[in-house]
């Protein structure tokens, strides 16, 4: 028997300092405060300066949640940064990262899986800890969507924002942590919500520039549909996979995408409104970051204490889907 349950030692975030509100997208595309309000829940999100890249942003949360850990990046064995907004296809961003927080000779990867890639990645830090194989492992939810972002399609630049969540995994009480996990993905969705150009498939070109495809392309309606029903189906599934029910469950920490995709999960799962974290109205969608700074937010201003049963849920890109219940262990 293992003897000692996985679960997050330290939490930390960081945000841009400049605000865009939605009266200053009134200025910019053919929309108002009051369509953008309605339909997504956002009056405002943060976005990255031209100077700033997701591995300064990386950095800041890092440092806080080391802080919050108790333990120096040196101590370290992992480094995984869940990204869709690397600094650059290569080196990785949290190659990057591991330089920058002096975590010497540690290992450090990438992880893809768009909105989900927080949860993949922490799914993938507790495996390593559960075999043993390591100890401490720093997972990052980072990205720059305004870098992105076509700012003249109203339909996509109202949603999207920057920031970074970071959390240390690592060994806890028997008991407490991770409870289960779900994870899963639907390549026949990969066109609904993508970034066409400049991978293999269609490199960077006078063409792909003339296009606009080097920014996000939606499907609003076709993601809106499959993320009403994974959000709940799969947070039921995460809830049973860990033996409990539904009422046992003190908070869900979702995805920060929209809040009526939201607010239609959680009276589905029959949770009142203050047991869902929400900060989408002032940071819009962070995508892989959108998870970890709620759970930052929750855990700092003492609404999650320990022993409190705790579901994450999140959809994306991909499409894919994750989600976990965990018995909050700090």
């Amino acid at each position: 028997m293992r003897g000692y349950g996985v679960g997050i030692l330290g939490v930390g975030s960081f945000l841009p300092e400049k605000v865009l509100t939605n009266q200053d997208l009134e200025k910019m595309v053919d929309t108002s405060d009051e369509w953008i309000r309605t339909r997504t829940g956002i009056r405002e999100r943060r976005v990255a300066d031209e100077n700033m890249a997701s591995s300064d942003l990386a950095y800041e949360a890092s440092v806080k949640a080391l802080q919050h850990a108790g333990i120096s990046a040196d101590e370290l064995d992992m480094i995984i940064v869940a990204t869709v907004t690397p600094d650059m296809f290569f080196p990785s961003t949290a190659c990057i990262l591991q330089h920058k927080l002096g975590a010497r000779k540690v290992a450090a990867v990438d992880l893809s899986a768009a909105c989900s890639g927080f949860l993949y990645a922490v799914s993938t830090a507790t495996q390593f800890v559960q075999t043993g194989m390591y100890r401490y492992i720093l997972v990052v939810g980072v990205d720059c969507l305004s870098k992105i972002t076509n700012w003249k399609d109203r339909n996509t630049c109202v949603l999207f924002g920057d920031g970074a969540g970071a959390v240390v995994i690592g060994p806890t009480e028997e008991g407490l942590g991770f409870l289960s996990f779900e994870l899963g993905a639907d390549g026949s969705g990969a066109d609904f919500l993508n970034l066409p150009a400049g991978g293999s498939r269609l490199p960077a070109s006078t063409r792909t520039l003339e296009e606009e495809k080097h920014f996000i392309h939606m499907n609003g309606q076709e993601v809106f549909k499959f993320a009403v029903r994974i959000m709940e189906q799969i947070s039921v599934s995460v809830i049973e996979k860990a033996g409990l029910s539904t009422d046992d469950v003190q908070f869900l920490v979702p995805h920060q995408a929209n809040l009526r995709i939201i607010d239609a999960a959680r009276k589905r799962l029959g949770l009142g409104e203050k047991q869902v974290v929400v900060n989408l109205d002032r940071y819009g969608n962070m995508s892989s970051a959108s998870i970890p700074v709620a759970l930052d937010e929750a855990v700092h201003d003492g609404r999650i204490k320990k022993g409190d049963i705790v579901v994450f849920v999140g959809f994306g890109g991909g499409l894919t889907w994750g989600a976990s219940t965990m018995r909050w262990n700090i």
